[in-house]
């Protein structure tokens, strides 16, 4: 990448990390999952920041959480306990990610969801959040990142409530929620 950097002149060059990269839609412009335009064309997204524009937007612990992969304490998170109706968007980039109609309680000290806003089934196309692999602690798990900018949200395991039986565990630092409006 950065040979191909060097190899095109009078391009902007800043260091790009391989995980910002990938929240950047191929190159095209275009934001992977991004929802569509007035005029049905994709909507366009910006590129992706650098770390130091996101330690500036973020507080640190949005940074750790959400930039570097971390997790906030259990049962620390401002939206544990939050009963009221609305909706949870990231914190970074402010894509809807969770209604609080699937919000429940699970007793593991993070907000937990049953499915992710717009899901349809089990399709999750049209929803603010992709799945990935993770196997940093050594066994697989789930992580649950934002489609839009790429923030780790937390992650998601089998054991939730019926009709889905997920439970997507995740940290209240990435949210930000926003009450209905009566």
């Amino acid at each position: 990448m950065a040979r191909l950097l060097r190899a095109l002149p009078g391009l902007p060059r800043r260091a790009a990390s391989p995980r910002s990269a990938r929240g950047w839609a191929g190159g095209g412009g275009l934001c992977a999952g991004a929802g569509r335009g007035d005029a049905g064309s994709p909507a366009m997204c910006e590129p992706p920041l650098a770390k130091s524009d996101w330690q500036k937007k973020l507080t640190p612990e949005q940074f750790c959480v959400t930039r570097e992969k971390g997790t906030e304490p259990p049962f620390s998170g401002s939206y544990l306990h939050n009963k009221e109706t609305g909706m949870y968007h990231c914190v970074c980039c402010d894509s809807p990610l969770f209604s609080s109609e699937k919000k429940f309680c699970s007793g593991t000290g993070w907000p937990s969801f049953s499915e992710a806003h717009g899901t349809v089934g089990s399709d999750e196309s049209h929803a603010g959040i992709i799945r990935r692999r993770d196997t940093s602690l050594g066994p697989a798990r789930t992580e649950v990142v934002c489609k839009q900018c790429d923030a780790h949200l937390g992650h998601v395991f089998p054991d939730g409530p019926g009709p889905t039986g997920q439970r997507f565990c995740i940290n209240s630092v990435a949210l930000k929620f926003k009450p209905s409006r009566d």
